[in-house]
């Protein structure tokens, strides 16, 4: 059976996904010569290999940096790969400018929920427990309340959970597992500080 796609199909798959030439062949194979099919299959596959690559050492990378317009705000975000040639990469090095930006706009106050301090994620706690005692629902359904509104607080301000500001219908976490999958190494977001003239 002939395939239902060209040498060009393949190429323009390559081009939107950055997957290599024998990749995008097997996708549009599988997909039936259908491009959209064979982008997500690429993209499931990039980031189930992301995943796997999320223990390897990322010890490379550069800072990337964004100053507001009207010089009021600055961030500096530290972005890591493994390798110095991926670091140079257009792809790593958009991430990390885009990162910076995204900083600047949604000011986050860590990179993971997981990063959050204690003692703001403690004075949430109380704020959210007095609100809910309020609401007049019993005790179980209350605590499964606080816990809900806790958690969508953290990903309000944890960085990799927020929605990405160029595209909020995926977090930041997923654009780094996707530059991941496309660049073919472990990325790491390591820090970031967000200045703000003004702000203590």
């Amino acid at each position: 059976m002939a395939d239902k796609f060209s040498a060009k199909d393949v190429a323009e798959l390559r081009k939107r996904t950055g997957a290599g030439m024998m990749e995008c062949k097997r996708a549009l194979t599988e997909a039936q010569g259908d491009m959209d099919k064979a982008d997500e299959l690429l993209r499931i596959k990039g980031a189930a290999k992301a995943e796997k690559r999320a223990g390897r050492a990322a010890g490379e990378g550069l800072i990337g940096s964004y100053v507001h317009f009207n010089g009021k705000v600055g961030v500096l975000v530290e972005l890591n790969c493994e390798t110095d040639f991926v670091a140079r990469t257009d792809d790593f090095q958009a991430l990390a400018k885009d990162l910076a930006l995204h900083v600047a706009s949604a000011a986050p106050l860590a990179v993971s929920a997981d990063d959050l301090p204690q003692e703001l994620m403690d004075k949430e706690r109380k704020v959210v427990e007095a609100q809910v005692a309020e609401s007049g629902k019993p005790e179980a359904v209350r605590a499964k309340m606080v816990e809900g509104k806790l958690k969508k607080f953290a990903q309000e301000r944890a960085l990799l959970e927020q929605p990405f500001i160029k595209n909020d219908k995926q977090s930041v976490g997923e654009l780094v597992k996707e530059v991941s999958a496309k660049v073919g190494e472990n990325v790491v977001v390591r820090r970031f500080v967000r200045y703000a003239l003004g702000d203590n």
